[in-house]
C-alpha cells in the first residue's frame, strides 16, 4: 500500500470516501461511522472522466446536493485500483487514467490519502464477507492461514491475504501477467494460435474481459472455423444462450483455464483455506460456472491433488467486495 503524508491523529475523523477504480467503471461509497457500513454506493464510467479526481468531484457534488445541510467533505480517501502501486504516480493499466497521490490528496483537500491495489483491497475484504455475498462450490471452513482471490474484470487481478497475530495483512502483486499454462493438447493448441497475435500470453490475455475476444478467436482457429468479430458481453450471451458452438466453447476453455491457473495460484501462496473468485465476468456465467470444468482443473495438480482438493473455492457475488476492503486500510491505517 502507497500512503500520502499520513496523519494518524486525522485518520478518526469522518466522513471517509472509498473508491475501487477498474478499467472499465469507478465505484465510488461513503463511511460516517466505525460501524463501517458504506453508503451512497455509486459506479461511474471511466471513459466519461478524465481523471479520477473529476470522477470523485462529481460523485461528491451529487452526494452534496442529496445530503445537503448534512454534508460534510471528507477527510480521509482509500482508492483501490486496478494496477501496480508504490510510486506518487499511478498509471492504469486498462484504462486512460492516471494521477499523482499528491495531487489527488491536495485536490480533494484530504487530511490522509490512500492508494491500494484494487486486489489487495479484495483480499482484506476476504475475512468479512459474509455468506450473501458469497457463492461457494462446497462448505467453507472458518477463515485462518491463508487466502487468495482472482478476478477476471477488465483484466485479471489476483491477491492473497495472510493472518498475523496483528490481524490479516494483504500481500499484491500482478499474478494475472503470470505466464498461462496449458494442461491438455486442446489447451496448447490454443496457446499456440494466440502466440501467432501475442509474444507472450499471460493469463489476462485470455483470462478477461479485454481477453475472452483473443480466446474466442483462438478457438475458432482450432476449430478451423471462420467467425464474426464478437465482444466479450456478446460472447458470453451467446454461449451461455447455446446460440454459438465456439461461444459455447470458448465459455467452457475459459472456465477450464481459470480452474487451473487458480489451482496454481493456491499453490504458489499456499492459499489452504481458500481460493475466491472475483471480478465482473464469473457472475455472469451463474450456474455454467458451477457446472464446468473449473472445479476438476483446479484440483489437476498431479502429485498435489490430495493437498489442492481439499482447498475449498467459491465466487464473490457482491461486486462492492473491495470498497470494505478500502475501508479496512484506512481502519488499519489509522491502528
Amino acid at each position: 500500500m502507497s500512503n500520502s503524508s499520513i496523519s494518524p491523529s486525522s485518520t478518526s475523523s469522518y466522513p471517509w470516501l472509498v473508491a475501487d477504480i477498474g478499467g472499465s467503471n469507478a465505484r465510488f461509497g461513503w463511511i460516517t461511522d466505525n460501524s463501517g457500513d458504506i453508503k451512497y454506493v455509486k459506479t461511474l464510467p471511466v471513459a466519461d472522466f478524465a481523471t479520477p479526481v473529476d470522477a470523485s468531484a462529481h460523485y461528491l457534488g451529487k452526494l452534496q446536493q442529496e445530503l445537503g445541510a448534512d454534508y460534510q467533505a471528507p477527510r480521509c480517501a482509500a482508492f483501490a485500483v486496478a494496477t501496480a502501486v508504490g510510486q506518487d504516480h499511478i498509471n492504469f493499466t486498462n484504462s486512460h487514467w492516471s494521477y499523482s497521490q499528491a495531487q489527488v490528496k491536495a485536490a480533494l483537500q484530504l487530511d490522509t490519502f490512500l492508494t491500494l491495489n484494487d486486489f489487495e483491497a479484495l483480499a482484506l475484504s476476504l475475512p468479512r464477507l459474509k455468506a450473501d455475498q458469497i457463492r461457494p462450490h462446497a462448505e467453507l471452513p472458518q477463515h485462518h492461514g491463508t487466502l487468495a482471490v482472482i478476478g477476471p474484470g477488465t483484466g485479471l487481478g489476483v491477491g492473497s491475504v495472510i493472518e498475523s497475530k496483528h490481524g490479516w495483512i494483504a500481500i499484491p502483486g500482478e499474478g494475472g501477467h503470470a505466464t498461462l499454462a496449458a494442461t491438455d493438447d486442446f489447451e496448447a493448441a490454443i496457446l499456440d494460435a494466440v502466440r501467432e497475435e501475442l509474444p507472450h500470453v499471460s493469463a489476462e490475455r485470455l483470462l478477461s474481459g479485454i481477453g475472452l475476444p483473443t480466446l474466442y478467436r483462438a478457438v475458432a482457429r482450432c476449430a478451423k472455423e471462420n467467425v464474426e468479430a464478437l465482444s466479450t458481453e456478446q460472447i458470453v450471451e451467446r454461449g451461455l444462450l447455446n446460440q454459438c458452438v465456439i461461444c459455447r466453447k470458448t465459455l467452457d476453455a475459459f472456465c477450464a483455464l481459470l480452474g487451473s491457473f487458480s489451482g496454481s495460484v493456491a499453490l504458489i501462496v499456499g492459499a489452504r483455506s481458500g481460493v475466491y473468485i472475483g471480478g465482473g465476468i464469473v457472475p455472469r456465467l451463474g450456474d455454467f460456472f458451477f457446472q464446468s470444468r473449473f472445479r476438476e482443473k483446479f484440483e489437476a495438480k498431479g502429485r498435489l491433488h490430495g493437498y489442492v482438493s481439499q482447498i475449498p473455492t467459491a465466487l464473490i457475488t457482491d461486486t462492492l467486495a473491495a470498497l470494505s476492503g478500502a475501508a479496512l486500510a484506512i481502519e488499519q491505517n489509522e491502528g
